[in-house]
């Protein structure tokens, strides 16, 4: 599986320029490429919209939070979209991709799958951050 080289660009424009608030990532052609770029006024809710409801997905999201001391700090999530609609064949490759695709993108803090949209709400992520 090989990995277009704008996935790689644009991870990393998020991760030290900040130009997006999420990247979502599809295999295209036996190729991971560049599907929908969130800007950073996009929120949480934004991210989970852009999401197909039956087909796998790869995504980055670049999560702001507070901590109890009162500190704002940023955590880069990986999170793999695979939902139960999707087909079988769709799961196997993404499953089997993640790991390659993940090494490609360095920098990523959490990693999170979700077969549906409760395995990756808004308080997860949070908790997960923290």
């Amino acid at each position: 599986m090989a990995v277009d080289d704008e996935c790689k660009l644009k991870f990393l424009e998020l991760k030290a320029k900040r130009n997006y608030r999420f990247i979502i990532f599809k295999i295209h052609n036996q190729q991971v490429v560049v599907d929908k770029l969130g800007t950073p006024a996009e929120t949480y809710e934004d991210f989970t919209a852009a999401l197909p409801k039956d087909e796998c997905r790869y995504a980055v999201f670049d999560f702001d939070f507070t901590t109890a001391e009162n500190c704002q700090k940023s955590k880069i999530f990986f999170i793999a979209w695979a939902p139960d609609s999707s087909r079988v064949r769709s799961k196997m490759v993404y499953a089997s991709s993640k790991d390659r695709f993940k090494r490609e993108l360095d920098g990523i803090q959490v990693e999170l799958q979700a077969t549906d949209p409760s395995e990756m709400s808004f308080d997860i992520i949070k908790a997960r951050a923290i």
